[in-house]
């Protein structure tokens, strides 16, 4: 199941609530404490990774690129396609967007095959198919 969590309020660049079905928030993002902070040390305690589910990944990549945003990675996955990034305080992000079903790899007990293979981005930023004209992932 997934929601939508389309922001209800924010303060000015400092807090953002994002509800989903009227609620007054079911997630608060803010940088209360850590605005100015230096991101912890790689191998210390730090946020956990978040990965955010997308409906367009071209617009986003395109949004992204034009804001000078520098991508850390993009893999595919079989059943889904994702780019890696930071966020301001240097927490790692994912965008993922998923294939339609019927075309997710499947194991011989029809299980979804999970793969690990790069994601062709300069197509997917310029006409959003990460599939290259010749068809050859």
């Amino acid at each position: 199941m997934y929601f939508r969590f389309p922001p209800v309020s924010r303060t000015s660049r400092s807090a953002a609530l994002l509800a989903a079905g009227g609620y007054h928030h079911h997630l608060a993002i803010n940088t209360w404490e850590s605005r100015g902070g230096s991101p912890p040390p790689e191998g210390s305690t730090r946020p956990p990774s978040h990965c955010l589910r997308l409906s367009d990944a071209s617009r986003a990549l395109r949004r992204l690129r034009a804001a000078g945003v520098q991508l850390i990675g993009a893999s595919d996955h079989g059943g889904a396609e994702a780019i890696y990034l930071r966020d301001p305080d240097d927490n790692g992000v994912e965008l993922y967007w998923d294939r339609p079903e019927k075309e997710w790899p499947r194991n011989a007990d029809d299980s979804l095959k999970i793969v690990n293979c790069p994601l062709n981005v300069e197509n997917l930023a310029s006409d959003g198919s990460s599939v290259p004209p010749d068809g050859k992932g």
